[in-house]
């Protein structure tokens, strides 16, 4: 089988990585990918935004499937695409990835389905938006409506926080078309976690629990970025954690959107908080997370080519996980998520003294010189039998690979390390 990944980021450095391990693939086509990505896929010079060029590619290569890694291709309607063309690619249609396209679209499914979620309304009016944040009070959440790359969302503690979230969207257009509308949200309290599963229409098939790291400083301070790491399991949860979210949300979900005539078939990533009244939804994404699939799927036995197959098949796909922990570091430009400098040199990632995995996401090669280009530069996963020891492992390894124009966050996994338990879910 001939497999193309769609996209350039860590995430899809690791989906081609899992892909590569498949006997029943021969090889692996990436596009337009990164330079870091060499060893384990063929790199392909097309856009993932030039549908047409990579329909054409497809054709052309025989290629066998096709996996897409990034939001925005799905939210624009390549699933459609592809399939008017003939073609087997396994995600969610334009239609269905509206799910993450439109955080109201979002929203009001839940509401019309009982989907926990937290109280919100939306707002295109500036005014309106303000006399709704005063009426609330703080700390109250403020989110663009549409596609922001992650970097649409304020947790505003304070009024003062929250009025200018809604400034940046709603009068100074900082996330163009995106934020022409906003979400404001009840703020929720309790551990947020992330749940990612492989849906054919009707069936849902979960991942391992995982937990990433928004805030781009120690402690869960600063601005929030695309994660800025994340780990799995996630022991400080309930033991039932994931029956109950897949029973009260992923399950509902896949349901509302059948019956709303959008099925989803795909990877549904829910982005959840346990609550004092069990899990609430924070966000859903009609793809793969991250930082979180850098350390979900190196957890994954089984052989992932031969699950998307089965999926796209319509038969159940064998899912085995492998008990260990993992833990992933992301090393990030400095002044990530804000403006940074692309071009400097770094320490050659592949180091043979460790047994870290290394996802690139923004690296180049430039005459034999690995240099950044990008905020989120790489991410190292380490797996061990504990957490402890997995986060130990991957934090010493981002460590070696810091300069003074990266930085990285070194406290991944510091809620985790508080419980006792570091096997599980």
């Amino acid at each position: 089988m001939k497999v193309l990944v769609v996209g350039k980021g860590g995430r899809e450095h690791a989906i081609a990585w899992k892909l590569k391990q498949s006997a029943q693939v021969n090889e692996v086509f990436i596009a337009p990918g990164n330079d870091g990505m060499n060893r384990v896929a063929t790199r392909v010079p097309i856009d993932e935004a030039d549908f047409e060029g990579l329909i054409n590619f497809v054709k052309t290569n025989a290629i066998d499937l096709t996996i897409v890694g990034p939001e925005q291709p799905l939210v624009d309607g390549i699933v459609n695409r592809f399939k008017q063309a003939g073609l087997t690619i396994f995600g969610p249609s334009q239609e269905a990835a509206m799910l993450e396209g439109s955080k109201a679209f979002a929203k009001d499914l839940m509401g019309k389905y009982a989907i926990p979620t937290a109280a919100y309304d939306v707002f295109t009016d500036y005014d309106r938006a303000v006399a709704y944040v005063q009426q609330m009070g703080t700390p109250i959440v403020i989110k663009a409506d549409g596609l922001a790359a992650g970097k649409g969302v304020t947790v505003a503690l304070t009024e003062k926080e929250a009025l200018q979230a809604l400034a940046d969207a709603l009068n100074d257009h900082r996330f163009g078309s995106a934020g022409a509308s906003v979400v404001i949200e009840e703020y929720l309290t309790g551990e947020e976690f992330s749940l990612m599963a492989f849906v054919d229409g009707e069936n849902v098939y979960p991942m391992v629990l995982s937990q990433d790291h928004k805030r781009a400083f120690e402690g869960d301070k600063g601005p929030n970025t695309g994660g800025m790491g994340a780990y799995s399991p996630v022991p400080q949860l309930p033991e039932n954690a994931l029956d109950i979210a897949m029973e009260r949300i992923m399950v509902p979900t896949v349901k509302a959107m059948q019956k709303e005539g959008k099925p989803f078939q795909g990877i549904l990533y829910a982005g959840l908080i346990w609550t004092s009244a069990g899990p609430k939804v924070i966000e859903f994404n009609c793809r793969f997370g991250d930082p979180e699939t850098q350390v979900v799927l190196p957890r994954l036995t089984s052989d992932l080519f031969a699950v998307f197959w089965s999926l796209v098949q319509g038969e159940v796909p064998e899912l085995t996980w492998s008990e260990e922990a993992a833990c992933g570091f992301v090393l990030a430009s400095k002044g990530y998520p804000g403006d940074y400098e692309k071009g400097s040199e770094i320490i050659d990632p592949e180091l043979a003294e460790d047994q870290a995995l290394i996802f690139h996401a923004g690296t180049k090669l430039k005459d034999g010189q690995w240099v950044t280009d990008g905020g989120r530069v790489l991410l190292a996963t380490c797996l061990a039998p504990t957490l402890s020891e997995a986060v130990q492992q991957a934090r010493s390894a981002i460590e070696k690979r810091t300069n003074a124009n990266t930085f990285y966050r070194t406290d991944i996994g510091h809620r985790a390390l508080l419980s006792e338990n570091t096997h599980g879910r």
